[in-house]
């Protein structure tokens, strides 16, 4: 009986140092100022090593981005919550994502590379729309389908309109995004 081999743990770990180190260097230096070279460096590893698994800076900060900002599945994690709990859940991570997690400090570096660097505005615009596709599922098939949302509520437009508060709070004012204004929020898009 052939056995699999278990993946090296160190490669885990190391690639998520690589990781942390690119979303600093984009944070600190925008697009244009990243270099692989700096990466390699705060990373402690050879640029031989970043280039066998990234092609380009494009590549590695899309990779950094997607590595150490894990999105939660409500279908999992609350296999018995209510579509406002996976609502709740998903917002949650936003908030922190935004605030309290490597990349918060690369969001104002984001931005700007999106305006920008066409490969980077194409792989935010899919990033995006596939987390928001999370929430709008948690809305539509946990909530309007079976009658815990009103029927009026389209799920898209209130996913958006759920996501943009969160990042108008964070960009746009000094008030924090506790618990308190997402229960708010989501009484005023999806309440009665």
């Amino acid at each position: 009986m052939s056995q699999k081999s278990q993946p090296d743990p160190r490669v885990g770990h190391s690639r998520r140092v690589i990781c942390r180190a690119a979303l600093e260097e984009f944070a600190e230096t925008g697009y244009a100022g990243f270099r692989m070279e700096s990466v390699a460096a705060r990373a402690g590893v050879g640029r031989s090593t970043l280039y066998r698994h990234w092609p380009d800076k494009a590549a590695l900060i899309a990779d950094a981005l997607e590595t150490l900002n894990v999105q939660p599945n409500p279908d999992r994690e609350l296999v018995a919550g209510t579509a406002r709990q996976r609502v709740e859940l998903l917002l949650s991570h936003l908030v922190r994502a935004l605030n309290d997690s490597p990349v918060a400090a690369c969001i104002p570096a984001l931005i700007q590379a999106t305006e920008n660097e066409p490969a980077i505005r194409e792989f935010f615009h899919r990033y995006s729309a596939q987390r928001r596709h999370r929430l709008t599922d948690a809305i539509a098939a946990a909530g309007v389908t079976d009658g815990q949302f009103p029927a009026r509520v389209d799920a898209e437009a209130a996913s958006a309109a759920l996501s943009g508060a969160v990042f108008y709070r964070r960009l746009m004012t000094d008030d924090v995004a506790d618990a308190e204004f997402i229960g708010a929020l989501i009484d005023t898009v999806l309440g009665d």
